[in-house]
């Protein structure tokens, strides 16, 4: 008899959250080929000015982290991700008509808030659907949104301003929403016992096993009446919150910046520098994968954030060391991009092993939210830097948060390595076997 269990939910949750977060991707970034590529001049937009429109986003991004993740656990991620669409959808639209330059950040402001609680949602829908054994690399699939989107954002952004110009970019890239939302509303499901989809002996499998997990837990760490008050309380996830702050500095401030740094390295065109901006991208794709498959192997998590951590930071200062060679440095920055989100499916791991699903959920929303205030200091410190000292000291300083996230990374608990792996594998020998 067949013992494999089947494998639908990698297709039927996975590719459609993937879909969805690239999405999402797109409509916040395409403003960094917006910017030099007729914004700046159309809108009177300083470098400062700059840096808090690529930032402000995550300001509004703040508000919805927490209910989201708490939807998702109690509620219907699904219908929570489809509004979402039809609002930044809106939002995106409405960019390219913006004539002022306080329109086009009170637009942002508001497609932060329309994209907030996507994060927690489907990383609470994932742990919903993947036992721990398997999670982080669900996890990897679906940070690869970010590695995707830039892929895709690159040569798109730069064809259609090079074809027609910026505001054309907001208007078709939000219309994609449009065919998204009516792909996630038919595919996707909020959890196994919802899915008809689902095979039988998959169903099964996975009610068993996620319960098995659950209650595992629970007995350890019973659910709090007043979970948000716990992620507060618990300094484990605290620190998690610090960590991801200056780890989404440095992200946001390399992302959002990226094409003006090729651009000034280069002198290329905006369709040649959203060819250019394809390489670290692809190499964030492996980045992610290779380093989802030694944590997960390995179950040192603390370990590979550290490392992922210190090799981007590592990475942006030879970019600025190599500033004259611009072959060497271009490489430089390519393999910042393999660096750029390898840490996260680790780091998104560690909520639910230092925290009950509970407690986790509205964790992931606290994390996500108050770490992703670095997404606005990032791209903010950037611009600043850029208008006092220039752009290499601007990269180092991105550099140096990366160092303090890692080594915040040091000092997780022991918890949020897999040390009971073993433990776990012979307490399911005793477990009856699911055919």
């Amino acid at each position: 008899m067949n013992n494999k269990i089947p494998g639908t939910r990698w297709m039927r949750v996975i590719a459609p959250i993937l879909i969805t977060c690239i999405i999402s991707f797109m409509d916040r970034v395409n403003i960094s080929f917006a910017l030099p590529g007729g914004m700046e001049q159309d809108l009177a937009i300083t470098s400062q000015m700059a840096g808090i429109a690529s930032g402000i986003f995550f300001i509004g991004y703040l508000f919805l982290q927490v209910p989201g993740g708490r939807i998702a656990v109690n509620g219907s991620g699904k219908r929570f991700i489809a509004w979402s669409l039809i609002a930044w959808m809106v939002v995106s639209i409405a960019t390219g008509f913006v004539t002022h330059h306080y329109q086009l950040l009170a637009l942002r402001f508001v497609l932060g808030i329309s994209e907030g609680g996507m994060l927690p949602v489907v990383l609470t829908m994932v742990s919903n659907w993947f036992p721990e054994k398997e999670l982080g690399r669900a996890n990897a699939f679906v940070m690869m949104f970010a590695p995707l989107g830039g892929m895709l954002t690159a040569p798109i952004s730069g064809m259609i301003i090079n074809m027609a110009d910026w505001r054309w970019l907001f208007i078709i890239e939000g219309l994609l929403s449009a065919a998204v939302l009516l792909v996630w509303w038919l595919v996707i499901s909020d959890r196994p016992e919802d899915a008809r989809w689902l095979p039988q002996r998959e169903r099964e499998y996975l009610v068993l096993e996620l319960s098995r997990e659950r209650n595992a837990r629970l007995s350890n760490q019973p659910v709090s009446k007043a979970p948000l008050k716990d992620v507060f309380r618990n300094k484990g996830l605290m620190k998690l919150v610090a960590l991801n702050f200056f780890y989404q500095t440095g992200d946001y401030g390399y992302t959002l910046w990226l094409p003006s740094i090729l651009k000034n390295l280069t002198g290329a065109n905006m369709a040649n520098v959203g060819l250019l901006a394809i390489l670290p991208f692809i190499a964030t794709m492996i980045g992610i994968y290779l380093i989802s498959l030694f944590s997960d192997r390995t179950g040192k998590r603390r370990l590979w954030v550290m490392i992922s951590l210190f090799c981007f930071a590592a990475a942006l200062l030879a970019s600025v060391i190599l500033r004259d060679h611009m072959v060497a440095a271009y490489i430089a920055l390519v393999i910042c991009g393999f660096f750029l989100k390898a840490a996260t499916s680790p780091f998104w791991s560690i909520p639910g092993r230092i925290a009950s699903p509970e407690v986790a959920g509205s964790a992931r929303g606290v994390i996500n939210g108050l770490g992703n205030l670095g997404g606005f200091c990032g791209p903010y410190l950037v611009g600043i830097m850029i208008y006092l000292y220039g752009q290499n000291v601007a990269v180092c300083a991105l550099a140096a948060s990366l160092v303090i996230a890692g080594l915040i990374s040091i000092s997780l608990p022991a918890s949020c390595d897999l040390h009971e792996s073993s433990q776990r594998e012979k307490q399911g020998r005793h477990q009856p076997h699911q055919v």
